[in-house]
């Protein structure tokens, strides 16, 4: 709750990204997680020349099915948690200017970032869209938003400056 005020903001829908938008996040964030598996296997490949040791080269190439999906699990886990924690936004979210933050426009704690993250990780979770405009499942058992930031921020501050109003009185 902000300082100033005994009023708590609100998000409004009319805050949400779309669809549109969510897809664009999803799919700039898509390729940035098969970016960074590219960079580890080309990482751990310069590691393994340079050491001399081909088993690490070899563990790559033999992964099985399930290992893939492990290795592909962490990536996910780090991209997320790493940059919703620290900045409440992915690469996709800068690039469309939208932002994750929790019923009350703040940034979420790191808790409900790690379940956000977590339940992306469930079946079906981009079909969940469908149901509800605007709000995966990954979003509503985190109770966190997608919002337009610049719009967030322009609200946020008429909703506290209406509060200022009066309260700057002039002492003689």
């Amino acid at each position: 709750m902000d300082y100033r005020t005994s009023r708590q903001f609100r998000l409004d829908k009319d805050l949400y990204a779309s669809q549109g938008t969510r897809l664009a996040n999803y799919l700039i964030d898509y390729v940035c997680q098969i970016a960074l598996m590219f960079a580890l296997v080309v990482v751990l490949t310069m590691i393994s020349v340079i050491i001399g040791n081909d088993s690490i080269l070899a563990r790559i190439e033999n992964m099985n099915k399930i290992e893939e999906y492990g290795a592909a699990v962490v990536i996910i886990l780090i991209y997320y948690n790493v940059f919703e924690i620290f900045f409440s936004r992915t690469i996709g979210k800068f690039i469309t200017k939208t932002i994750v933050v929790d019923i009350n426009g703040e940034k979420p704690d790191s808790q409900e970032i790690l379940i956000r993250s977590l339940c992306r990780l469930i079946p079906f979770d981009g079909f969940s869209f469908l149901g509800a405009p605007n709000k995966g499942w990954h979003d509503s058992i985190s109770k966190t938003y997608v919002v337009k930031k610049e719009l967030l921020e322009k609200k946020k501050e008429l909703f506290y400056s209406l509060d200022e109003i009066g309260n700057n009185t002039n002492e003689l």
